[in-house]
């Protein structure tokens, strides 16, 4: 029994020791306060040109973050959508979707639904009744290095222009 309360009692130091040298709680991840990405750093936050077609694209490219991306688990993404006249569209499913795109020189499209290996986000419905990215809370993504733009679709013929209005990278 002795030895057991010495095996015990050396694991419980382990385990202190070990939360110590990580920097405890104080370092965790969600302890994180979110990053807002500053719409001022993008090239543009809505296309200049009218989308062609429906699934046209609104790429942007990302400036190099001033923190580390990947440490969050949360990303929300919300947006304006707009007619041919600039009148705003009331947001609802079927609108548009949304992509990071690690590599902006690889495969932009990934597969037809859910993540790929450039594309670690990939949802529909952005703004819409079924959207989760643009909901407070976002979507569960697992960077492995900070994406190199983010991609729009219209998925909607009527959506001629899209305009970010906020990214949030987040842990709660």
């Amino acid at each position: 029994m002795k030895k057991f309360g010495v095996i015990l009692a050396i694991l419980v130091a382990l385990t202190l020791a070990g939360c110590a040298s990580s920097g405890g709680s104080g370092g965790a991840a969600s302890d994180l306060e979110p990053y807002s990405v500053d719409l001022a750093t993008l090239p543009f936050v809505r296309n200049e040109a009218p989308l062609a077609a429906r699934w046209g694209d609104v790429f942007i490219p990302f400036p190099e973050f001033p923190v580390d991306v990947t440490q969050y688990q949360r990303i929300t993404i919300r947006v304006k959508y707009f007619d041919e006249d600039g009148e705003e569209i009331t947001p609802s499913d079927g609108k548009a979707m949304v992509s990071l795109i690690y590599d902006p020189e690889g495969d932009w499209r990934g597969p037809e639904m859910g993540p790929g290996p450039n594309t670690p986000l990939k949802e529909m419905n952005l703004g819409g009744f079924s959207d989760m990215v643009g909901g407070n809370r976002g979507v569960r993504i697992r960077l492995n290095r900070a994406p190199g733009a983010i991609l729009f679709q219209s998925a909607d013929a009527e959506v001629k222009y899209i305009e970010v209005t906020e990214i949030i990278f987040h842990n709660g």
